[in-house]
């Protein structure tokens, strides 16, 4: 079973839809929520079955209760990697891994991610953790906004850690303008590796004044949507929380510098977990 290295989706359901048909984002937004929600509950790499991310380094011992990463029910073992290439190794037996397809080992899935120098394994468990289901504000066609990506000069790389914890080598694909009641925001867009060598998407990891009240308080990730005629779409409605929002196995993004709107976004992904403070006046 192929998984993404990331699952930006909400699927993107709309990602073709030419910019002014709002009435047909917002079905197309509900169905993503519908279909990220059922996601999260049921399917086998969920991040709530998640129950440890593991840098692999110089690898990484497998199986009884004193290995690395103890796998009830896997005889002892090693992850290991060389020249690019990971294998499950016991003895003179070896299986190979593929980058962002993962394994079965008796109860347990284990996936290997990241670029070749940064490896990390992800162990996923049969069991998905207790936790809230995800909740998002109502849609505003107003958050939906048309927008011009202004080219980087320079397209620098930067080590940063992408919404699923693991750390990717993000370029610096340029900034975008928005005007949020009244006051214009300059944001900054990088460039984060897929699922696969060719693909790529333009992220922007942002912080609002709900954070830490409604929504995650690290911040939320939203995509750029490619638009006819070059331009994009920047919709607040498809915001949504890094995997750590959902499960601590998961390292949290550091909020990129400059990406702090100083007004609020009630758009997109909520937050119903622990670490919020309580809204005043006891609303939400």
């Amino acid at each position: 079973m192929v998984v993404p290295a990331r699952f930006t989706a909400w699927v993107l359901l709309g990602a073709t839809v030419p910019g002014g048909a709002g009435a047909q984002r917002r079905p197309a937004v509900e169905q993503e929520r519908r279909e990220f929600a059922e996601w999260l509950r049921t399917a086998p790499l969920s991040p709530r079955r998640a129950v440890g991310v593991f840098p692999l380094g110089a690898g990484l011992s497998i199986g009884p209760p004193t290995a690395e990463i103890p796998l009830a029910g896997v005889p002892a073992g090693r992850v290991a990697e060389r020249d690019g290439r990971i294998t499950v190794s016991w003895g003179d037996n070896r299986q190979p891994v593929s980058r962002g397809r993962a394994i079965q080992l008796n109860r347990w899935r284990l996936l290997a991610s990241g670029p070749p120098d940064r490896t990390v394994v992800t162990v996923f468990a049969p069991d998905i953790r207790a936790g809230k289901p995800p909740a998002w504000f109502p849609y505003d066609s107003t958050l939906a906004l048309p927008v011009t990506l202004t080219r980087a000069a320079e397209s620098d790389g930067l080590r940063v850690l992408a919404p699923d914890g693991v750390e990717v080598e993000a370029a610096e694909a340029g900034t975008v303008s928005v005007t949020l009641a009244g006051t214009t925001h300059i944001l900054r867009v990088r460039r984060l590796p897929g699922a696969a060598e060719e693909e790529s998407e333009l992220e922007i990891y942002f912080r609002d004044a709900t954070n830490g009240r409604t929504t995650y308080p690290a911040g939320r990730f939203v995509a750029l949507i490619p638009q006819a005629g070059g331009g994009y779409l920047l919709d607040f409605n498809r915001a949504r929380n890094p995997f750590c929002a959902y499960n601590t196995a998961y390292p949290c993004p550091a909020p990129w510098r400059g990406n702090t709107l100083t007004v609020p976004v009630r758009a997109g992904e909520r937050y119903q977990g622990g670490g919020l403070n309580p809204p005043p006046g006891g609303g939400s």
